[in-house]
């Protein structure tokens, strides 16, 4: 009974039919979804996202370079000066900035006429833009600099094309026009190592080289390879190198070493053309993480006459033709609310990246995905999202995933740049992949492989855990639970996060349980599904928390225990949105027991067993009051995945109108269409899932069959499954656009009365037709015992 309900395996339910009392409303119409999607959202204020032109999942990220302290994903729509224009980015992401490399710089003349009247070192270069000259499309990008530089930029899956139109001749640049663009040795970070190299042909102007880089949140290092070849009306008049500010023409070939100072020392070449009257420059920068020679191959195959117009229209298709599955009634509808929706879903296919064919790590002809930054952020709605948008691509994915365990021993839980990133907590590739598996992804997916490399987490302690797999397994098999100060002598890695890692260690094995069972393998799924309620270990029944200097009013909390099993003390503030201890809370040696988020917060992680921790915390009405404690405190921050799923935990106490309520409460108060409109990173599309999942109204409890129904936020939603070709639809019966009357009084499944208040995911493989009722206030619909999902212990 536990693994059908765990997996939604809706039965007919033989009730009546409810009789409609409205009109049922129509179905969306069909539109050009992109006119909906504003790349600049979160551009600002800390949303880092990348903002440029790329293609779904492309390796070829092309976007303005600013020197702004949050320019994580390139452009920064702050004012921030322009240090370069770069083909590699990733979007959202925290941490030191990503990527960035070989940008390039353009100059309409140099002082003098002399090469050496240009400035070189990008810390000296930089510029400002025409704020109101930036443009940003699927596909597409473009900004005017303060020189008068108009510059803007296509994309292919492997290469960018620059097109930089310079002003005319005695515009404000001297009577000569001799423009000049420079290729740096560089990236975002300043990470570049020694012997970079470039080398220019003094005949086509191509260029070629490579650097080697270090990650932005992870160990090892990288090698980049590039080739940029150029087209402009004027013919090439000299062409040379540079180190630090002084550059020579004639000299073509450059190995550079990194330089002792800290800084890498500036080095790169450029390229001058005589002055035409047309004065537009085209650069084509082909990538690789290969070789220069693959670099040059994969420019030549997708940019091959470097054609402007026709690269953006094949981005633009490429766009198109992945959100063409869904779509959602415009009617009443602001505007915003549809802006906000698409963009969303837009930034879902940013991150990650494909790379297959462009691994130098391993030779297979599985595919190969990178930027999965971190799965702790996008198990939890980005890759469920994709699921039903774009199960494709997730399947691929879902192989990429496997087979880097295959080939590196453990399942990564951050990875960037071909590098192993850090660990946050537990193994989610674990849920990632129970995800998929419990809703059916299996094109050409070998699930045992992927069983026996999520088994691999739970059961083998690698000897570096701060970048894959568990650490503390001894304890967690001898105590169940990680100890504060675990004594571990087979692994190394930060020794924090002891509650975190706990609670996120029991979902962990509940996901590989259900795994387990549905393959057959029976022992295994008892033996995790018991290891699975090892997070009741932490909890304490009277453990009361003070906010503010005030007894908050709940009692029983998760708290630190010692390898002694004597309980340890962690103020369950900490690491909260109020917490001002200054304690450190991420991956810090003196870190908190809870990583990135509170007690607070993290004692509502059993998202595998709610049944039981609403009984531990008092029951159904007394979880509600804690939940709504946590929200209306001031305790939870949308803007970090962690609060994402306690917006919707009331649906398990039988209170769904609630969820609902909280849903309405945070967007689009904290999520707007403005280039500030994020409340945090986005962290490569989570924030993005996050909305476009809320405001369709069915929000996934990550690694298990269960979509939480809400009101949507449109009359109807349609989306077509890419796999089935199948039609879900949701409509939304009294529909209000000013989001007064937004609480589900009844619901039917194809014509049938559905009182259950979750769904699982053969509504959208199968299709099918749900109908809410909406009205102004709180009803009984979806809060019988029987109408709340499914936990372990029921």
């Amino acid at each position: 009974m536990l693994s059908r309900l765990s997996f939604g395996l809706l039965s007919a339910i033989p009730l009546a039919r409810c009789i409609a009392h409205a009109p049922l409303p129509s179905l969306p119409e069909d539109y050009d979804v992109l006119q909906y999607v504003d790349p600049l959202i979160g551009s600002a204020n800390g949303g880092n996202v990348f903002a440029g032109s790329s293609m779904p999942y492309g390796m070829a990220k092309a976007v303005a370079d600013t020197d702004s302290q949050s320019n994580q994903g390139g452009f920064t729509y702050d004012g921030s000066n322009i240090t370069g224009f770069s083909s590699m980015h990733d979007s959202g992401t925290g941490g030191q900035p990503s990527l960035g490399n070989f940008p390039l710089f353009p100059y309409a003349s140099c002082r003098g006429d002399d090469v050496n009247g240009c400035t070189y070192p990008k810390k000296e270069r930089k510029t400002t833009y025409a704020h109101n000259s930036v443009k940003a499309q699927p596909g597409y990008f473009g900004l005017t600099m303060t020189s008068g530089i108009k510059v803007d930029m296509t994309s292919a899956h492997h290469t960018s094309l620059f097109r930089f139109q310079f002003p005319a001749a005695g515009a404000g640049v001297g009577n000569q026009s001799a423009p000049l663009i420079l290729l740096d040795l560089t990236d975002l970070a300043d990470t570049r190592q020694d012997n970079a190299t470039i080398s220019v042909d003094p005949e086509s102007g191509r260029m070629t080289g490579h650097a080697r880089f270090l990650p932005s949140f992870g160990s090892g290092s990288y090698v980049a390879y590039f080739c940029a070849d150029f087209r402009g009306a004027g013919e090439i008049r000299d062409t040379g190198v540079f180190v630090n500010s002084r550059a020579s023409a004639g000299v073509n070939d450059l190995t550079i070493s990194r330089s002792i100072n800290g800084y890498p020392l500036p080095g790169g070449a450029f390229i001058r053309f005589h002055s035409s009257p047309d004065n537009t420059i085209q650069a084509r920068m082909g990538l690789s993480f290969i070789s220069s020679e693959r670099a040059c191959r994969n420019a030549e195959a997708e940019i091959p006459k470097f054609d402007f117009n026709a690269t953006h229209s094949a981005a633009v298709d490429a766009w198109r033709k992945k959100l063409a599955p869904i779509r959602v009634s415009r009617k009443g509808v602001d505007r915003s609310f549809l802006v906000n929706f698409y963009s969303g879903i837009y930034r879902t296919m940013i991150n990650p990246q494909d790379y297959t064919g462009e691994n130098p790590l391993w030779t297979s002809t599985e595919p190969y995905f990178d930027s999965f930054y971190c799965l702790w952020d996008s198990f939890r709605s980005q890759l469920p999202f994709l699921t039903i948008l774009d199960p494709e691509s997730l399947t691929r994915m879902i192989r990429s995933l496997i087979d880097t365990q295959r080939h590196l021993g453990w399942l990564p839980d951050c990875r960037m740049s071909l590098c192993k990133g850090y660990t946050q907590d537990g193994s989610n590739a674990d849920i990632v992949l129970a995800d998929a598996f419990a809703k059916g992804i299996s094109d050409n997916i070998d699930w045992e492989a992927g069983y026996r490399a999520v088994q691999r987490d739970a059961e083998d302690e690698p000897y570096d855990w701060s970048v894959e797999g568990r650490g503390g397994l001894d304890s967690w098999k001898r105590l169940h639970y990680i100890p504060v100060e675990d004594f571990d002598y087979k692994g190394f890695g930060t020794m924090t996060r002891s509650v975190s890692r706990t609670l996120e260690y029991s979902y962990n094995d509940f996901t590989i349980a259900q795994m387990a069972r549905s393959l057959n393998k029976t022992d295994d799924a008892e033996k995790y599904e018991s290891t699975s309620r090892s997070w009741q270990n932490l909890f304490r029944e009277d453990q009361v928390s003070y906010v503010n200097g005030s007894d908050s009013g709940f009692k029983g909390f998760v708290q630190p225990r010692y390898l002694n099993k004597t309980w340890g003390y962690q103020d369950p503030v900490i690491c909260s949105n109020i917490d001002t201890s200054g304690r450190a809370c991420s991956l810090q040696n003196n870190a908190a027991e809870t990583f990135e988020s509170s007690i607070w917060e993290y004692q509502f992680f059993v998202p595998h067993d709610m049944a039981t921790l609403i009984n531990l915390t008092g029951g159904p009405t007394q979880f509600t009051h804690r939940l709504d404690y946590l929200h209306d405190s001031g305790l939870t921050y949308i803007g970090n995945e962690p609060a994402f799923l306690t917006v919707f935990q009331y649906h398990y106490a039988g209170r769904p109108a609630k969820s609902t309520s909280r849903a309405h409460f945070y967007i689009p108060k904290y999520f707007n269409t403005s280039p500030a409109g994020l409340p945090g990173n986005d962290d490569s599309g989570a924030m993005g899932s996050f909305v476009a999942m809320t405001m369709m109204g069915l929000f996934p409890n990550p690694g298990q069959n269960v979509y939480l129904i809400l009101a949507p936020f449109f009359e109807s939603v349609s989306v077509t499954s890419p796999v089935t070709g199948k039609t879900a639809t949701i409509r939304a019966v009294n529909f209000d656009p000013t989001y007064r009357d937004v609480f589900i009084q009844s619901a039917t499944l194809d014509g049938r009365k559905y009182t259950r208040n979750w769904i699982g995911h053969e509504f959208f493989t199968n299709g099918g037709e749900l109908v809410v009722v909406l009205g102004r206030n709180e009803s009984s619909w979806g809060t019988g015992r029987g109408d709340v999902p499914p936990s372990l212990s029921t």
